[in-house]
């Protein structure tokens, strides 16, 4: 896909960018190329996301069973926490009034 001078110029303007003619050639040409890529790229028969292809048939991609585990205990958890409060970690306030 060739880019126009014009749409080089208004790209550029929405990126607040002001180019030399030489830039703008320069960059008509490499984003032509980047969207001949993404073009060439969409004409790509690829399988949806999620999927994976096995033996020529697309299954969903496998997924482990949720095993319940008994978890760290409070007090392992805390043990290196410079301040707490109860069973929770405390930490500074970082929010500002009004946000």
């Amino acid at each position: 896909m060739k880019l126009t001078h014009d749409q080089v110029t208004h790209v550029a303007r929405l990126a607040s960018l002001s180019l030399t003619p030489e830039e703008e050639a320069h960059f008509a040409e490499e984003l032509s190329q980047i969207l001949d890529y993404v073009e060439n790229l969409n004409r790509l028969m690829l399988p949806p996301p999620g999927l994976h292809v096995g033996d020529g048939v697309s299954d969903p991609t496998p997924l482990h069973p949720d095993i319940p585990r008994p978890s760290v205990p409070v007090e392992e958890a805390l043990s290196n926490a410079p301040d707490r409060s109860g069973q929770f970690f405390r930490v500074p306030r970082i929010l500002e009034e009004g946000r």
